[in-house]
């Protein structure tokens, strides 16, 4: 079997723990109940499997002023515009599952827009990629000042050097 690639969720009496440093308080998590859609037969019309779990990262108490923007910041577009996280799940034919399954997405959304961002290090090019750019540069003008010249001066127009014959869309004999 796979894998799972979400974290167990941790629950606490108090609420979902997303860290040791935070936990979400049940009541900010808001859970919804339907019906999958789908194939199951008779069952699939009168069971409540699919679970809708609703957080609101802008109202939420148990964030501080500077996780919330984070998290504004970093899932403005996973969010509605009340600013709240709705993630569902149906994927189980068990509404315990698919509720752990919400729970476990919840946490690892959280945890993951939490992580600090490294500060990009300022990187300089070698010396020797510069040359070769700057060398592959020249190779590349020089094959294309040997493209299609036949000898005639260019007069800055696009005629002359080998650009075709330019007497306009009538073609039909010398010009005069």
């Amino acid at each position: 079997m796979a894998e799972d690639p979400f974290p167990k969720p941790r629950r606490g009496p108090d609420g979902l723990i997303i860290h040791p440093r935070l936990t979400i308080p049940w009541r900010e998590l808001s859970f919804s109940f339907s019906r999958s859609g789908g194939p199951g037969g008779q069952r699939a019309n009168k069971v409540e499997t699919k679970v809708t779990l609703r957080f609101g990262v802008a109202t939420s108490l148990a964030l501080g002023e500077r996780r919330r923007a984070d998290l504004l910041h970093r899932l403005g577009s996973r969010l509605t515009t009340a600013g709240e996280l709705v993630l569902s799940s149906d994927r189980h034919r068990e509404q315990t599952r698919n509720r752990e399954e919400v729970q476990k997405r919840l946490v690892a959304i959280l945890s993951d827009a939490l992580q600090p961002t490294r500060p990009r290090k300022a990187t300089f090019p070698t010396r020797g990629s510069q040359e070769r750019r700057m060398s592959d540069k020249r190779h590349r003008g020089e094959i294309k000042r040997g493209r299609g010249h036949d000898g005639r001066q260019d007069d800055g127009h696009g005629n002359g050097g080998g650009q075709g014959d330019h007497r306009g869309p009538d073609r039909r004999g010398p010009k005069e």
